[in-house]
């Protein structure tokens, strides 16, 4: 059955044009490139607060991101209450505690060796503020009817990856928090039960002793991560 609240499709005529000259384009990326580089995954967070406009406007840009179907599945909840905070944090060590106790498999807990993470996770409550994602596994329609979404994880993906981006380009840091599972988070966010916490973004600045793990600056090479077609 065709879902009422579907809009029927209208064309609009491209609305913003941002094309470039390939020598413009060129020098561009490459510099977008060298920038890109410099973004790091930090657990060392300074006591400099981060104005609220700043986040907002990063998890806006999140929100432009393609979505399957333009459902767009998500939903951010920003973190700066220290109560809060705390309490994401034991929730999270909880949880930690019982991974790195062997429930992750010893080949997974080799893996994150070299990363130095551990059970403690006290940048959960030093980080200024923190961004949880929420999945939304379906909608709901005004009338409370579900509504399926289409490529969620692909969708959410994209979303935070122009969210992380955009955290950059404001001269923050963040790093990546996967809940495993953190079911309580729903709960202490206040999200409906449609909703499935993917990813927790502590956010603020790096301290002056902020360190990342060596190895993590060993990335793939261009012809490891890319396969050309062409005439």
């Amino acid at each position: 059955m065709k879902d009422k609240e579907i809009p029927i499709y209208r064309g609009l005529p491209l609305p913003d044009r941002v094309q470039k000259e390939d020598g413009q384009a060129q020098q561009d990326i490459e510099k977008f490139l060298l920038y890109m580089r410099k973004r790091h995954s930090v657990r060392e967070y300074s006591t400099r607060a981060v104005p609220e406009p700043i986040i907002k406007a990063a998890i806006e840009a999140a929100g432009t991101a393609p979505s399957g179907a333009n459902r767009q599945p998500w939903h951010f909840v920003a973190v700066s209450s220290e109560e809060m905070k705390h309490k994401i944090r034991l929730a999270a060590e909880e949880e930690e505690k019982t991974f790195y106790a062997g429930g992750a498999g010893d080949e997974w807990l080799a893996a994150l060796e070299p990363i130095g993470t551990g059970a403690s996770k006290p940048h959960l409550t030093d980080a200024p503020w923190l961004i949880i994602v929420f999945a939304q596994r379906y909608g709901l329609s005004k009338s409370g009817d579900k509504r399926k979404n289409y490529y969620v994880p692909e969708s959410v993906g994209i979303a935070m990856g122009v969210l992380i981006t955009a955290l950059h380009h404001a001269g923050l840091v963040c790093l990546e928090h996967t809940p495993n599972p953190m079911k309580s988070l729903g709960r202490l966010c206040g999200r409906p039960a449609n909703e499935k916490p993917v990813m927790i973004l502590p956010v603020g600045y790096p301290t002056g002793e902020a360190t990342v793990p060596e190895v993590a600056k060993i990335k793939k090479t261009i012809s490891e991560i890319m396969t050309v077609f062409n005439d």
